[in-house]
């Protein structure tokens, strides 16, 4: 279990809140409006309004007590950016910003942002990948070139084994895991029948992958 503390309640923080409770986080959370400090109050430890701006805000805080420190500020950049490198001042342990542009990203990891996650990029990617084939079920991009694949089964695949595709000696792929009926099997052999309403997670390059599917 970790403790977070989360800056930002709009829709992007309050998602962050509810899926760390979800995984069984403390989070303190912070925003400067009080409406959206109580829309999250069922998912966190604590929260506090505030100016994420104040240094004498933030030090009440107690910011050396937290794992993670997540500024999820989305409609001031300024103020995310201020708010970051206050943190890190404080002597933050790890500072994840959000950006909405390319050259925040950048402003963001030159103060005070140890990571930076951009939202709309990240899912505009998902989304140029996953409606490239109807296959494509989700996407996880690992590096440049690698990223696991979630496919449903491509009629050509459906009955035959690990062993008969060969996928990994044609393409380099390899297959982590079957989906059936919400839940994920690891248990993958040269023997595992791909058959079914399942779905398959696959590890490999992307251009491998392009291929594999012909897309």
């Amino acid at each position: 279990m970790k403790s977070v503390l989360l800056i930002g309640l709009g829709r992007f923080g309050q998602h962050v809140a509810q899926k760390l409770c979800d995984l069984g986080h403390q989070v303190m959370a912070v925003d400067s409006n009080e409406e959206r400090v109580d829309a999250v109050l069922p998912y966190v430890t604590n929260a506090q309004i505030g100016d994420s701006t104040s240094r004498e805000f933030l030090s009440s805080l107690g910011i050396r007590n937290f794992d993670t420190c997540i500024v999820a500020i989305g409609d001031n950049f300024q103020n995310s950016l201020e708010t970051a490198d206050l943190l890190k001042e404080l002597g933050a342990k790890k500072v994840i910003a959000r950006a909405s542009r390319g050259v925040q990203e950048k402003f963001l990891l030159r103060n005070g942002a140890d990571e930076v996650v951009y939202p709309e990029k990240q899912l505009a990617v998902w989304t140029a990948i996953r409606c490239t084939s109807e296959h494509i079920l989700d996407y996880i991009e690992l590096d440049g070139d690698y990223s696991i694949f979630e496919l449903s089964i491509p009629e050509e695949w459906r009955g035959k084994t690990v062993l008969q595709l060969d996928l990994r000696r044609k393409y380099g792929i390899n297959i982590l895991g079957l989906r059936q009926n919400g839940g994920l099997s690891m248990s993958i052999t040269p023997d595992t029948l791909l058959d079914g309403d399942i779905s398959v997670l696959i590890l490999g390059q992307q251009k491998e992958v392009q291929r594999c599917l012909r897309i």
